[in-house]
């Protein structure tokens, strides 16, 4: 499918509210919370099976590294889940998606630790056109695990001026997915952390 083709009405849109709020205890004892990371539209790019590795460059990789990490967890929005798999797609610096090599280049998947961690080594993605506007740079999740929901969803960069008029970056339900590019040591390596909360079946 050519990504500029991609068209904006796509019957797989689909967005959940979400806030990060009150945690309460129910009268069976358990947690629950209103944390829900939102979802976001799938887009015509999704490969299953990818890799379960944590670094996706290579010799002669253009752009930006950066580490993407983050924790997963229940819809308590405490507990953490171990196990569950994490799934990340994006294009490369030149907008383009690798849609067919055995490489699978720009993507991956990977099984949280037993901390409910996930760490991904990759690049800052480029842009490409969607009809007559680019769409902002991003980084597309898939999440599931057992006894959850299963997320879809894309994560956005703080200061990207294609967010301002994208269709989905700029709605409010996606505001908690814009996240800081953080110069996280004294040799200013670039981290993204974004901590997924599930939603229970």
């Amino acid at each position: 499918m050519d990504r500029k083709k991609f068209i904006i009405s796509s019957a797989m849109t689909a967005f959940a509210l979400t806030t990060f709020g009150s945690i309460k205890k129910g009268s069976d004892g358990q947690f629950k919370g209103d944390c829900d990371t939102t979802n976001d539209i799938l887009g015509p790019f999704y490969r299953p099976k990818a890799p379960v590795r944590a670094d996706l460059t290579y010799e002669g990789l253009a752009g930006t590294r950066i580490v993407l990490k983050g924790k997963v967890y229940k819809s308590d929005c405490i507990t953490i889940l171990k196990g569950a798999l994490v799934e990340i797609w994006h294009c490369n610096t030149d907008g383009e998606y690798d849609n067919d090599s055995d490489e699978f280049r720009q993507r991956a998947s990977l099984y949280t630790n037993e901390e409910g961690e996930y760490a991904f080594t990759t690049i800052l993605p480029g842009k490409y056109l969607n009809g007559e506007l680019y769409r902002p740079s991003h980084i597309h999740y898939r999440v599931t695990a057992k006894n959850s929901k299963e997320l879809i969803s894309q994560i956005y960069f703080k200061g990207d001026p294609h967010i301002t008029n994208d269709p989905w970056a700029s709605q409010d339900k996606a505001k908690l997915r814009i996240l800081e590019i953080i110069p996280e040591d004294i040799k200013g390596s670039l981290a993204i952390n974004f901590d997924i909360y599930l939603k229970g079946k």
